[in-house]
Parts: C-alpha cells; sequence; structure tokens
C-alpha cells in the first residue's frame, strides 16, 4: 500500500473547495487528517468556542466517509514530526496561512521535515494570495482602491471544487479528543447567546451563505441599518475556513446578474477583497497588531482610565448606541459594522484609550476575531494605519444612532431598560423629563447610566491632541538631517 498522505487542516475547515484536501484524495494515498493545536497562540473565549464546534462538525464530515479527525496539541513541526515517524506517511497537503507566527511555523515544518517528506502549501485562504500583487514601483498597496483594482485585473477566480467523493484513511493511534483542548468555557458557562445565534461548521456556512445570497437586494442600501437583519453575517464562516472566499464570490457573482441583486451583490464581493487587502497589510506589514502605520502615532498621548473602558466594554456608557452595540458583541460574539466602527471611535477618540485596547477585546469576544481585519479595522478607525479614516472623523454615536436606528429597535433589543421609551428619547435618554421616565420605567442615572463623558468636550480634546502629535512629526521633520520612519 502507498505510504499515507497527511492533510494538515488549518483555518480551512472544510471538505468543499479545499484545494490541499482534494490534492490529496487525487493522489491515491491514504489519509491522515490533522489538526494541530497550539495553546502558545491562545484563541479568544468566544473563538474557542467557535473552533470546538467547528472541530466536531469537521470530524462528523470526516466519519461520515469512514475517517475522522486526528487531533495533536502543542507546535505544528513537532506535532506533524510524531504523526511521520509513526505512520511513514510520505507528505504533507496543508493551506498556507499568512500571519507571522504561521508563517514561522510553516518554516519551521520545512526545516524539520522537507528533507524526508514532500511538503505541498497551497493559497487557498484568499482569492489573491498576498504576494501576488504590487505597485509598480514593487512596493505593497497601502490605499484599498488600487489594490482592489489590481486584484481584479487577474480575472475571475477558479470556480470551487466539490468535496471529494471517496477517500481511503490510514489509522493513527493516540489521537486527543476535541475536549482534550478544553476550548469550551467552564463554569459559568456564558455560551448561551452564542448557541442560540450561530451554526458552526460547514452546514451552517453553507446555509448562511445561502441567506446572504437571498438578501443581496437589500444590501447595498440598507447595510449600515443594525436594526435590520441585511449583512451578510459570513465573517467567522470564511475566518475558520468553513466556507471559502471562492464559493462566496462565485455565489454572490450569480446573483449578481440578477438585476435586482447586482448593486448588493457587487457591494458583498467588494466586502471580501476589504478582507483580502486586510491580510495583504498583515502580510507586508507583520507588526500590525502592536504598531501604528503611521509612526506619528507612537506619540499620541493616550489615557489609561480603567473606568471608563470598563464601562465600554460592559455596554455602560450611557450612549445607547454604544451600550447596544456593545451587549449585543458580549451576548453573541458580533457586532454589526457600522456600529463596530461606532464603538470603536468613541474608545480611541471620545475616550481617548489606545487602539491595541480596543482591538485585544474585540479578539476576544468576536467569533470572526480575525487579527488581520481586526487589526487593519482598529487602525483604520484610530486614523493610524494605511488607507486610515482621518482622525478628525469622529463618530457621533447620537447622530448615528438617529440616521440608522431611527425607531430605536435596535437599541430597544439590546438594552431593555431603555425599551418603553418614546423614539423622540430613545437616542438620548438623559435628556428625558421626569415624567417620561417615570411612564418607561426607567430612572436615567439609577436604572440606566447618565453618559459618561461630554460628545463636544472630548472630541475637542480628541483633535487638540492630533494637532499636538502633527506639530511634534513637524518639529522632528523640520531639523536637519532628521528623519522618519
Amino acid at each position: 500500500m502507498n505510504p499515507p498522505a497527511i492533510v494538515w487542516f488549518r483555518r480551512n475547515l472544510r471538505l468543499t473547495d479545499n484545494t490541499p484536501l482534494i490534492a490529496a484524495a487525487e493522489s491515491g494515498r491514504p489519509i491522515i487528517a490533522v489538526y494541530v493545536h497550539d495553546p502558545g497562540h491562545p484563541l479568544g473565549g468566544a473563538s474557542a468556542w467557535w473552533l470546538h464546534h467547528s472541530l466536531s462538525s469537521l470530524d462528523r464530515s470526516l466519519q461520515h466517509l469512514g475517517g475522522s479527525l486526528v487531533v495533536a496539541c502543542g507546535d505544528a513541526a513537532s506535532a506533524i514530526g510524531r504523526i511521520v515517524a509513526e505512520t511513514g506517511a510520505s507528505e504533507v497537503f496543508f493551506s498556507h496561512r499568512y500571519e507571522s507566527f504561521s508563517r514561522d511555523e510553516e518554516d519551521l515544518l520545512e526545516q524539520n521535515l522537507a528533507n524526508d517528506i514532500e511538503l505541498h502549501g497551497f493559497d487557498d485562504a484568499l482569492l489573491t494570495p498576498p504576494n501576488a500583487i504590487a505597485t509598480r514601483g514593487g512596493t505593497p498597496f497601502k490605499v484599498f482602491t488600487p489594490y482592489w483594482k489590481s486584484a481584479v485585473e487577474r480575472g475571475d477566480p477558479a470556480p470551487p471544487r466539490p468535496a471529494p467523493r471517496k477517500m481511503i484513511f490510514a489509522a493513527v493511534a493516540g489521537s486527543l479528543r476535541i475536549d482534550d483542548l478544553r476550548l469550551l468555557p467552564v463554569a459559568p458557562d456564558w455560551s448561551d447567546g452564542l448557541r442560540n445565534t450561530w451554526q458552526p461548521g460547514e452546514n451552517g456556512a453553507l446555509n448562511q451563505l445561502d441567506a446572504a445570497v437571498d438578501n443581496a437586494h437589500l444590501y447595498a442600501a440598507q447595510r449600515d441599518r443594525p436594526d435590520l437583519d441585511i449583512t451578510s453575517r459570513l465573517s467567522p464562516f470564511l475566518h475558520f475556513g468553513e466556507l471559502s472566499p471562492r464559493q462566496a464570490w462565485h455565489a454572490l457573482r450569480s446573483e449578481a446578474s440578477k438585476s435586482t441583486s447586482s448593486k448588493g451583490s457587487e457591494a458583498l464581493i467588494r466586502q471580501l477583497y476589504w478582507r483580502e487587502f486586510s491580510s495583504y497589510l498583515l502580510f507586508h506589514f507583520p507588526r500590525l497588531p502592536e504598531e501604528p502605520l503611521r509612526p506619528e502615532f507612537e506619540h499620541f498621548p493616550w489615557t489609561n482610565d480603567t473606568g471608563a473602558k470598563e464601562a465600554w466594554q460592559r455596554g455602560a456608557t450611557g450612549y445607547p448606541l454604544i451600550d447596544a452595540g456593545m451587549r449585543q458583541l458580549w451576548q453573541t460574539g458580533w457586532m454589526h459594522n457600522r456600529v463596530r466602527m461606532i464603538v470603536a471611535s468613541f474608545l480611541v477618540k471620545n475616550l481617548m484609550i489606545d487602539w491595541q485596547t480596543g482591538a485585544d477585546w474585540f479578539l476576544d469576544t468576536l467569533v470572526d476575531a480575525d487579527l488581520a481585519n481586526n487589526s487593519a479595522g482598529w487602525q483604520w478607525v484610530a486614523g493610524c494605519g494605511t488607507d486610515a479614516a482621518p482622525y478628525f472623523r469622529i463618530f457621533n454615536p447620537v447622530l448615528q444612532s438617529a440616521k440608522f436606528d431611527p425607531d430605536g429597535n435596535y437599541i430597544r433589543r439590546w438594552v431593555p431598560e431603555l425599551a418603553d421609551l418614546p423614539t423622540a428619547n430613545i437616542h438620548e435618554p438623559w435628556k428625558a423629563d421626569g415624567m417620561t421616565q417615570q411612564l418607561a420605567k426607567v430612572r436615567i442615572g439609577v436604572d440606566y447610566p447618565q453618559p459618561i463623558v461630554n460628545l463636544a468636550d472630548t472630541r475637542q480634546r480628541a483633535l487638540d491632541a492630533y494637532q499636538l502629535v502633527r506639530g511634534l512629526l513637524q518639529s522632528r521633520t523640520d531639523r536637519p538631517g532628521s528623519s522618519v520612519g
């Protein structure tokens, strides 16, 4: 019998359109399906919950085909090396990842095993590999639109391929159980909201893709409305690779051929490329999660107000839209994209708490806690990244609330203590008079907090700080022989 081939599952937890798996199946070798969990790179609580259920779903799918998922713990090179030594496997098939620690993982695998077995790495996680395009000068793109145009010029992505119909599996002794990874929360179990909101796994991904396609005709006009269930909610499925970007692209492109859906489908396809751009930035700027890409922000006078940070995390700022978003995040592991921008702006600009603190909280609480998307998004809002929003763009949560949650339904769902307030008061409940509060059964300052900051004052404070940073940068560049880098 041919020696077996290892399929190393990473963030590609699916059978359909899984290029490494398909290539291994076509090789005719018995397959060892492997997932390696590395505790050296811990996950946030919501992501760990999702991963447990996604791995369980993948294992059930493999069992239907006569196999199972081999689970190991530790660094990938050592774990896979042990399986090679035990089974005599001669090849390893895997999908590339683009975080710096993942690239280091692949380098170590090659150093340890390339002399003994064949390694087959595939660019399977993105429509466009991040090293495939650059500016005419050979440097990385730093603005989305020219990046997007260059990526689109490469042509349509290949059609998604079906899952292998038949595979032969090789037995491996000593696999861990998925439960042994301890990814689920221990008592108290806080995951009820996640269970009631999501269906992790490949079947859940395909169901969500169908829903996104069905809603595409509404997306372009109503995607900024958090009170409406219009956004695709594909992000966690793409993050864990339960859905390939090719599957999403082709499903949306097919829907775009219908005149009633074209604008929405094209807008969603553009969002796929925003996701790609974040991975592109992380590949070329591996310090993206830790360091501002605009160096002047290294001198920004962030505050360290622990009380304000905790109020933001709990959804107790006194600004209903902010609090609704943060409570939605805590309960469901997800937040509407428009609200993400607003709560992030409030943290970094009104509270003047550094963007890394916000990014860390999102990584812990989001089910779609993608390092590239999260880091690029926070730098964009903070004004310190590539293609960033101007720092003087500061979202006003009251105006945003009135515009995008006009009837207050999003607020009423996630901030139930305000549910009985009239729409005229729900965006600024501190302005409701005593009788209105009494009729609504809420006491502002008791049942729901007063605003923790003044928007106008903190907006001006942020603008003054930005001007100070710009002045420091200018003084450095004006000195003879100085350089900024």
